[in-house]
């Protein structure tokens, strides 16, 4: 029925509402933003201040605050952020559970990775349920539910393939890209008769003992201990306690002298969060003196052993910045080109200047540095070497201080011989033997049944069993 004039439309039945304000999502605060979001807000920040250079910052950050429906408190801190750092970075969180990876030690990560390639070397399949039950036969590793262990396989860059019959974990193709080329380079080195030299870091707590003690268990008290004469067995540390963080590298010569550093640890968290790249080049610059020429030198990836030599340009890099930084690689471009252009541009040329500091430093030394694929500690003879000196502390340690603690790790390093160094490197050598094959087994053994899926429905779906689809 049409309203006639005069006549409201409601009269005629229909309920006019009127028009609902623009949604405002529900402001944020700094510590709940997503990285995504902080790259949001600071992406548009940058477009704006591309296209009016004059906008004076409080207009500039009520018109990202508005747009985006958060805070303006919000939007200056990340500014801020931006222009200290020249990048935004996940929020820390307060409270809450610690991420899955940081639960597990070095040693956890490596011995479910190597459980996975048992199965590949017996030529089976290794499915979630499968890895569950071969955990169970081993009780110093954690238990852990089905939907936590698959969280961790992600986690140790282990990815989920469908497949026709059967679902599989199997690793990243750039982890798989990475071994080969370090098992390639490595034989190549030895082939060329080069002196090659493992470093790591480890760490020690004052609290560091044997786990386990034969105990009396006819001793129920002190008081009956007493009577008896007899004592109610050895004093246990109150906890960890404070800790020594320990750098060191070696060959199947032994370890290179005078090369080890020790301190104390100041926070309780990952050893790794100690050691930073200043600390790190400033004993890697002394250590390279000390290596022959034509060293290879074999590392991990962790982020102080990788500082860049110079800041690439990416996303979040303002579209002036990245024209300078081709300008000044001579890199030729378009004046009205878009900022996905120059990325462009600037991704295709990056691998000539993508370069890390400890790497050029062993160039002007006349060495070079071989870096380990992540969560392959067992190709580092140098982890074993820790096991024996950290098991002999264990066995001496009788006070848990940190000072008797040093002495007796300066006495069991040297009680490490070039025996056993040359037998952890012999040991290492047929790891890397064995893992040279492992490639082609998982090839032969997943390529006849692979289906073709995409990645994000290959990682959806997290219901693999042993058992067959029909």
């Amino acid at each position: 029925m049409e309203a006639t004039p005069g006549t409201s439309k409601a009269s005629a039945g229909i309920t006019l509402l009127s028009p609902s304000p623009p949604k405002k999502r529900k402001e944020l605060s700094l510590g709940h933003l997503s990285l995504r979001e902080k790259q949001a807000i600071l992406n548009m920040y940058k477009k704006i201040l591309d296209d009016e250079p004059t906008l004076k910052t409080v207009k500039l950050v009520s018109k990202i605050a508005i747009t985006l429906g958060v805070a303006k408190s919000t939007v200056y801190r990340i500014i801020k952020e931006y222009k200290s750092t020249k990048t935004v970075s996940t929020s820390k969180q307060c409270g809450g559970r610690p991420g899955m990876i940081t639960l597990f030690d070095e040693a956890t990560k490596n011995s479910i990775r190597r459980i996975v390639h048992g199965f590949f070397f017996s030529n089976e399949i290794p499915t979630l349920d499968k890895i569950l039950n071969e955990l169970k036969n081993h009780q110093n590793l954690p238990q852990m539910s089905r939907s936590t262990l698959y969280k961790f396989m992600k986690q140790i860059n282990f990815r989920y393939l469908k497949r026709n019959r059967k679902s599989v974990m199997i690793e990243r193709d750039d982890i798989v890209r990475w071994r080969v080329d370090y098992l390639t380079s490595i034989k190549k080195f030895r082939s060329e008769g080069r002196p090659i030299y493992y470093l790591d870091e480890t760490w020690l707590n004052e609290g560091h003992t044997k786990g386990k003690v034969w105990v009396d268990n006819n001793i129920k008290s002190k008081r009956e201990a007493f009577i008896e004469g007899l004592s109610t067995g050895l004093k246990n540390p109150s906890g960890k306690g404070k800790r020594l963080i320990i750098l060191h590298a070696g060959s199947e010569e032994g370890f290179v002298e005078d090369s080890l550093l020790v301190f104390e640890g100041k926070k309780s968290g990952d050893y790794h969060e100690e050691m930073n790249a200043n600390v790190f080049e400033k004993w890697f610059v002394e250590f390279l003196r000390k290596l022959p020429d034509n060293a290879v030198i074999v590392m991990d990836n962790a982020s102080y052993h990788s500082r860049k030599v110079e800041s690439i340009p990416t996303t979040s890099t303002r579209k002036s910045d990245m024209k300078s930084w081709l300008q000044s690689k001579n890199i030729g471009y378009e004046e009205n080109m878009v900022r996905s252009q120059l990325l462009h541009l600037i991704r295709q040329n990056k691998h000539k200047y993508n370069l890390y500091i400890t790497d050029e430093m062993a160039k002007k030394e006349n060495k070079v540095v071989l870096r380990l694929p992540p969560y392959h500690c067992e190709l580092n003879p140098i982890e074993m070497i820790w096991a024996q000196v950290k098991n002999e502390v264990a066995g001496k340690n009788e006070t848990f201080k940190l000072k008797d603690v040093k002495e007796l790790l300066i006495e069991a390093l040297n009680n490490v011989t070039k025996v056993n160094w040359k037998k952890c490197v012999e040991h290492v050598i047929k790891e890397e033997e064995k893992m040279s094959t492992l490639d082609g087994i998982i090839d032969d053994l997943i390529e006849p049944l692979i289906i073709s899926v995409n990645n994000m429905e290959s990682d959806a779906d997290t219901t693999d069993t042993d058992s067959s689809t029909n």
